[in-house]
C-alpha cells in the first residue's frame, strides 16, 4: 500500500453502498458519478487504502479522494457535488426580454 493511512474512514450506510454498487453498473451515468461511486466501492471493502492508491486506481487527484473522504466521514453521503460558490449570474427582466428578442429576430 502506497502513501500514510488515511485520516478519515467512512463507515458508509448499506443503502448508499448499494446505490453505488447500482450506479457503478450504470452505462449511461456521468463519468464522475460513476467514478465517486467506484471510490465508494473501493473504500468500502478496502477502507485502510491510502489516498494516492485510491485516486490512482479511480483515476482522480488524490486531493479529491481526501476531501470526499471527509466529507462521507462528516456524514454527508452523496455522490453529488455541492453547489458552487460565489456570486451566480442573474439576468434582469430587461436582458432576458433583450436576449429572447435577439433570439426571435434570428429565426424570422
Amino acid at each position: 500500500m502506497r502513501g500514510p493511512l488515511p485520516s478519515y474512514r467512512p463507515a458508509f450506510p448499506p443503502t448508499f453502498v448499494e446505490q453505488a454498487e447500482e450506479i457503478a453498473r450504470q452505462r449511461t451515468v456521468p463519468y464522475q458519478l460513476r467514478q465517486r461511486a467506484t471510490l465508494v466501492l473501493l473504500l468500502y471493502h478496502q477502507p485502510l487504502v491510502s489516498n494516492l492508491e485510491a485516486a490512482q486506481r479511480i483515476q482522480l487527484h488524490p486531493r479529491s479522494v481526501q476531501r470526499w473522504r471527509h466529507r462521507w466521514a462528516k456524514g454527508d453521503f452523496s455522490l453529488e457535488d455541492k453547489l458552487g460558490r460565489g456570486r451566480k449570474a442573474a439576468f434582469s427582466p430587461l436582458d432576458q426580454a433583450l436576449v429572447k428578442e435577439g433570439a426571435c429576430e434570428q429565426v424570422a
